[in-house]
């Protein structure tokens, strides 16, 4: 089960890494969706992983601790959830208000520059054939 959850994380973390070195902005807010699922399962891995085990003391139940899990990073990991959830609707419409205004989807509002320039204009050459 570790084996597979840290792998996951590993998978994420890098998925999120490559898409947020990329020029385009739908890719950098899918990098940073990536991103916070990866620390999100970080953080709920840090708190034991165990199944079966309440997040509450019961009555009846015995006190002793190998009882129970953890239940903050339970909580951490809700409250992370909801706060990505609204930084990627606010990412998106940012992303959206930018294309409209720059026609680009490019982060820095800039199209990838063009070096094909036509013969009669290349440097070195004075004018037509």
């Amino acid at each position: 089960m570790e084996l597979a959850l840290a792998s996951a994380i590993g998978v994420l973390g890098a998925i999120g890494i490559y898409l947020l070195l990329r020029a385009r902005t739908f890719d950098v807010i899918l990098g940073m969706t990536f991103l916070s699922y990866a620390t999100n399962l970080l953080i709920f891995a840090g708190g034991r992983l165990v199944t079966g085990k309440a997040p509450v003391l019961r009555e009846g139940i015995d006190s002793d601790l190998g009882n129970y899990t953890d239940p903050l990073p339970q909580a951490l990991v809700l409250t992370a959830i909801v706060i990505a959830f609204a930084m990627t609707a606010v990412s998106i419409v940012l992303a959206m208000r930018s294309r409209s205004d720059n026609h680009s989807d490019h982060v820095d509002a800039h199209e990838e520059a063009q070096d094909t320039a036509p013969a009669d204009t290349a440097p070195g050459r004075e004018g037509g054939a």
